[in-house]
């Protein structure tokens, strides 16, 4: 019946070594109800999946499934599936080059004296996904068709196998307006078939889109459950980021504009790359601090990587000085004057082999050319001069930066960057996971940099330290830019409700 409790999650509870993931949270989850789960980064909502799916055990509390009479404990994924509980993750883990029928059915393929019976295999996944107004060739590989019928089809697969839970993880990251109205179409049928579906996602309008309720997670900890009528989008970004913007003043910034002129640095017009940020204006000016503000997957570092060329946009024009250029890859960027440190300084920051002194030459080295060698003097010089004008604390020049604390390790890459003499800096999320001192050197540094008429582009998560450091934002939300705050609007209130996309009332 509609409505009726399909799951409950009560206490659960979760440490990782250092970490209390999950502190006892609930979840209640009901029949025929699309139920967004929602945080940012490090909320809880991947562990909390990862405990229902049996990827990850925890410690205390249960979980109750419609039809079994006792709590459930799932050890593996292939055992949650047999309780009714189905996932979908952003990734489509099904196999390319096998059919859609194929897909359908591994597994469980119909046979006949032993043997596959491909006939009438083939039927039910065409009849399956006709159900579904999915009207394809089953016998054509599955890398045949879009990510966003990849993803229909395992989610076809997963209502076969009679889930009475559906766990969507980030379907639409990689579809575009059309492909996500699809798959909306899809699970409000799967909703009027009784099907619980959770639905973990960034993007605010979809959830008030399609959802019935919302339960925010923030810390490892449960927020609260939601009507979503009854949340307004403001009230529920404060909910996420753990803000009462109401009660906080604003930070005071002073003199972070003096550098600023009128000279545009960047001069960006209709730049966008389909599936991952939608065609933006922006001009940021020398001597400029511009802050990128929006939710965990709002677009931030795809907006920062399209600028810099990281991923190679599919439209519009951009100016660098004046010039126009056409950025092929990352060091076309260098040699336009443009700096990126990355979000992931472990996957795309560090060289964790090579030294203090060979990571901070590295870039310089790049855009030298491998014909001019940096010698060995003036590689110690270089790294010298800037391990001690960032206050980098290593035991020598030729100590392994993996050795170096995760603040450290950050002014490396950081020291990397400045030695390129970059007239624009992309500082992606610098000062996550280090200490309070070092976030403050990182901060002082950037609206000196500024100061000295080196143009910034600042992203990060922490509302005040953008406050504290940006003389303008521009608001990402849904992987598209929407709106620019000027220095006078740079408060809580202004930026949640940019953030949140209209109004407390909305």
């Amino acid at each position: 019946m509609p409505n009726e409790i399909v799951l409950s999650m009560k206490n659960i509870s979760k440490t990782f070594p250092g970490v209390r993931a999950l502190d006892h949270v609930d979840f209640t989850l009901r029949s025929g109800e699309i139920h967004a789960l929602m945080g940012e980064n490090g909320a809880g909502k991947s562990t909390l999946i990862k405990v229902l799916t049996g990827v990850e055990e925890f410690e205390s509390g249960e979980i109750k499934i419609e039809g079994e009479s006792q709590m459930i404990i799932n050890h593996s994924p292939q055992e949650a599936q047999e309780h009714g509980i189905s996932t979908v993750y952003q990734e489509v883990n099904l196999c390319p080059n096998l059919s859609v029928a194929e897909n359908l059915f591994i597994g469980r393929e119909p046979k006949r004296a032993g043997l596959i019976d491909w006939k009438t295999m083939n039927r039910k996944a065409a009849e399956l996904l006709s159900k579904l107004d999915m009207n394809i060739d089953v016998t054509k590989a599955l890398e045949n068709y879009s990510i966003a019928l990849q993803q229909m089809i395992a989610i076809a697969r997963a209502v076969d196998m009679s889930a009475k839970v559906l766990i969507l993880d980030e379907p639409t990251s990689s579809l575009d307006d059309n492909e996500v109205e699809k798959l909306f179409r899809l699970m409000k049928r799967l909703k009027a078939d009784g099907v619980g579906i959770i639905f973990v996602t960034h993007f605010l309008e979809q959830v008030y889109e399609v959802c019935d309720k919302i339960t925010v997670l923030r810390n490892g900890g449960l927020v609260g459950e939601y009507e979503v009528e009854k949340l307004p989008r403001v009230q529920l970004v404060a909910k996420m980021m753990g803000k009462d913007f109401d009660d906080l003043e604003a930070i005071k910034k002073e003199g972070k504009t003096a550098g600023k002129s009128s000279e545009a640095v960047i001069d960006a017009k209709g730049i966008g790359r389909q599936g991952t940020i939608k065609p933006y204006d922006l001009q940021i000016y020398k001597g400029e601090v511009i802050g990128l503000t929006g939710l965990l997957g709002s677009g931030r570092s795809e907006l920062a990587r399209s600028l810099y060329g990281a991923d190679k946009p599919d439209s519009g024009e951009l100016k660098v000085n004046g010039k126009t250029v056409v950025l092929h890859t990352p060091l076309d960027a260098m040699m336009a004057g443009m700096a990126y440190l990355p979000e992931n300084r472990k996957e795309e920051g560090i060289v964790a082999d090579l030294s203090v002194r060979e990571n901070l030459i590295l870039a310089l080295q790049a855009k030298r050319g491998m014909f001019h060698p940096i010698g060995s003097k003036e590689q110690e010089e270089l790294a010298n001069k800037y391990v001690k004008l960032l206050q980098i604390k290593t035991a020598s020049l030729d100590t392994p930066v993996r050795s170096l604390s995760g603040g450290n390790q950050q002014k490396v890459i950081l020291g990397r960057w400045l030695l390129t003499d970059p007239d624009f800096l992309i500082l992606d999320e610098p000062t996550r996971g280090i200490d309070v001192g070092t976030k403050t050197e990182i901060q002082k540094l950037v609206v000196q940099l500024a100061k000295e008429g080196v143009t910034v582009m600042f992203i990060s998560s922490e509302i005040e330290e953008m406050i504290r450091t940006c003389s303008r934002m521009a608001v990402l939300r849904d992987r598209e830019k929407v709106s620019e705050l000027m220095e006078d609007e740079l408060d809580q209130n202004h930026i949640m409700k940019a953030i949140a996309g209209g109004g407390t009332d909305e």
